[in-house]
């Protein structure tokens, strides 16, 4: 079986690496272009493509793949039996989809017909789902709506996206090649998505925190994205807390000692564990008291 295979991030690894541990014949991978990174704009190349280029397979990084001639052209040529996507990044044109004749396969991070969209682990973790997991899907013209052929799920507990990002991507793995044989043989499960149960779950960005919410809410904002607030003047980026049960004035710092600063908020508290000033590398926060008061009483926001 020839496989072209789409993907992009950290995420969409792991299932390349199980195609082609499994013997199977990944002819090409597409990911995105090379990007300019952080102040330096050094151009880096994405973790697929890293890991493609290892593995010694092709890769194609088109800008866009809507329109692009040349590039379905190239696909087609190819002549694959399956497109396999994961966390691409690019929304595939019909042209595209009716290439391969076992169709296209979609390896999406949640537990459809919930969260479909862009950040579907960011999305659950930060609205404080109980679990979450991965459905491999046949691909349609919409956003995630194709019909779903398995699932595998996991609790969210108290992890962050980012720990469910590598959770997720090996539960991913394994499905995908579970079912590639029933997929070939035509024998795959193939189960209509219920619209009227669809979430969506859009693109999450840096958050500010509101201290008048919950501490459990701005906990579970902290494990699904980039969060801040102020302190002292300076941003304080937060990567890690842990819910109490103090009160006070939402904002307002209600205990300090050499391992814990304590905030309140507008239900509960939370206990600062890992920051990040400006310019200054994340530590816990036990070791940023060392050389920085916060003083009781002093507000963040």
């Amino acid at each position: 079986m020839k496989i072209v295979y789409m993907g992009t991030p950290d995420f969409a690894v792991k299932p390349l690496e199980a195609l082609v541990n499994s013997g199977y014949d990944v002819a090409l991978v597409v990911s995105k272009a090379d990007r300019a990174k952080d102040r330096g704009k050094k151009m880096q190349s994405c973790p697929v493509k890293l890991k493609a280029q290892e593995l010694g397979i092709p890769v194609e990084t088109p800008e866009k793949i809507k329109g692009n001639e040349e590039f379905i052209s190239k696909i087609k040529e190819l002549n694959p039996d399956l497109i396999v996507v994961a966390a691409y990044g690019k929304i595939l044109p019909l042209d595209i989809l009716n290439i391969p004749r076992l169709g296209c396969v979609n390896i999406h991070g949640s537990l459809l017909p919930k969260y479909r969209g862009a950040a579907p682990i960011q999305r659950a973790v930060i609205e404080g789902a109980e679990k979450t997991g991965i459905t491999l899907m046949y691909m349609a013209e919409g956003m995630d709506t194709g019909d779903m052929i398995a699932k595998a799920e996991t609790s969210v507990d108290h992890k962050t996206a980012d720990e469910l990002f590598v959770e997720l991507s090996a539960l991913g793995a394994d499905l995908l090649v579970k079912y590639i044989p029933l997929i070939e043989n035509g024998t795959a499960p193939r189960e209509k998505q219920n619209d009227e149960e669809a979430t969506l779950a859009p693109m999450v960005y840096k958050e500010t925190i509101d201290w008048t919410k919950s501490a459990h809410e701005i906990d579970c904002l902290i494990r699904g994205t980039d969060c801040q607030t102020v302190w002292n003047g300076q941003v304080m980026k937060v990567h890690m807390a842990e819910e109490a049960a103090g009160n006070g004035e939402p904002g307002t710092v209600i205990h300090v000692d050499k391992k814990t600063v304590e905030i309140a908020c507008g239900n509960g508290s939370l206990k600062l564990k890992n920051i990040q000033m400006p310019g200054k590398k994340a530590m816990p926060i036990d070791a940023f008291l060392l050389g920085n008061k916060i003083e009781e009483g002093c507000k963040l926001g």
